[in-house]
């Protein structure tokens, strides 16, 4: 009897340890996707079917000219001859408002309509001193005729004179005023009287600010409305002391505005300040905008960074690195057979510039090794993926 239990513990030892070792080999042929060590990351071995749908992108290092960066803030902004105020030169109440914040207008476009009897007292005075510079101007051509004749007095002839170009003076200083005024003195010296007069615009440009209402009373040169032409707007950065002697003609400038995330815009410096702001000790620092995209309205506050200290450095795509536990990794690659074998090597990273940035390796690679151009993050999930899932 003691035989046959014997015998029965000796066939179930021998099974069990048949399933275990059925269980090993069906357990490495399932793990072909990660290799490991008890518990460490190797390697993740890719299929070419895998590759391929991920789209996977492979070169040897890449040498280029990566820039340090001048931190510089400041504002959008146009140069003065594109801001334009619209005031009016007398006295006068506005009829009518032509247009809206926001609204673009044309050189010499009417932006309002005023009317006042100073403005009809203008043109009377302008109709009177023309007749009477034309009536003049008559008996000064008699007399000259006379006097060149020797018939005629010289008194006469120069008080003949002196009238018609006082009264012509007085003529064309209150057409000067009218052509402020935007009223045709043509149409004066025909017999109109103009009862309202248009307020036009200096420039092309936006209705920046609209500072009237219909029926106000404006004092002369009080501002009414304000255009900007946006065209020509501009970077505006501050630059403190320490960084001045970084700056020259043709610097590369990124910046970003807050009403456009995740939008680099690029500019170049074409005029760098020569006096200091007293309490900031920065310099004004304006460059030109290459990409101008969307609404950029002056004011609006910038974040920039001034290309300096251009210099040869290795890089690589940022989606090539991952960080992980406070360290940075990029993958090799390396074919295996028909399949491909993607390392984890360590680096550090530096400078980056758009979407490259500079690395260097803690032990130099191969000239020829090649490196993962992308899926940095997928890569290193596979990586520890299989680690976690064979570990003891």
């Amino acid at each position: 009897m003691t035989s046959i239990i014997n015998l029965n513990r000796i066939v179930l030892l021998s099974s069990l340890l048949l399933i275990g070792a059925c269980n090993t080999k069906e357990t490495k042929q399932k793990d072909t996707h990660t290799e490991h060590t008890e518990g460490t990351m190797t390697d993740v071995m890719l299929t070419p079917q895998q590759y391929n749908a991920l789209q996977m992108q492979a070169d040897t290092l890449q040498v280029r000219t990566m820039s340090g960066y001048i931190e510089a803030n400041g504002t959008l902004e146009v140069p003065p001859q594109n801001e334009a105020e619209i005031t009016t030169t007398v006295g006068a109440n506005v009829v009518s408002i032509e247009v809206i914040e926001g609204d673009k207008v044309a050189k010499g476009e009417t932006v309002a309509f005023l009317s006042h009897p100073n403005i009809i007292q203008i043109q009377t005075d302008y109709l009177n001193a023309y007749s009477n510079s034309e009536f003049l101007e008559k008996d000064y051509l008699r007399q000259k005729k006379l006097y060149d004749a020797g018939v005629g007095s010289g008194a006469n002839f120069e008080k003949a004179e002196a009238n018609f170009k006082a009264s012509k003076a007085k003529a064309n200083g209150l057409k000067a005023q009218l052509r402020q005024l935007n009223i045709s003195a043509t149409g004066i010296e025909n017999g109109t009287i103009y009862q309202r007069v248009a307020l036009r615009s200096p420039i092309e440009g936006f209705v920046q600010k609209v500072e009237v209402k219909t029926g106000q009373y404006v004092e002369p040169q009080t501002p009414l409305f304000e255009v900007v032409n946006t065209h020509h707007v501009h970077a505006d950065l501050m630059v403190f002391e320490k960084d001045v002697h970084q700056l020259k003609i043709g610097q590369k400038v990124s910046f970003n505005i807050q009403s456009m995330p995740g939008k680099e815009l690029t500019a170049e410096i074409y005029s760098i300040g020569k006096t200091f702001e007293q309490e900031t000790k920065a310099l004004h620092v304006h460059a030109e905008i290459e990409n101008k995209e969307g609404n950029l309205i002056p004011g609006m506050y910038i974040q920039g960074r001034i290309e300096a200290n251009a210099t040869q450095l290795t890089a690589i795509p940022e989606s090539a690195i991952i960080e992980d536990g406070g360290k940075h990794y990029i993958f090799s690659v390396e074919k295996e057979g028909e399949d491909w074998s993607l390392k984890p090597v360590e680096v550090i990273t530096g400078t980056t510039e758009g979407n490259w940035t500079a690395i260097s390796f803690l032990e130099t690679p191969k000239p020829d090794s090649k490196f993962a151009y992308n899926n940095a993050y997928y890569l290193m999930a596979e990586l520890k993926k299989g680690s976690a899932g064979h570990s003891h």
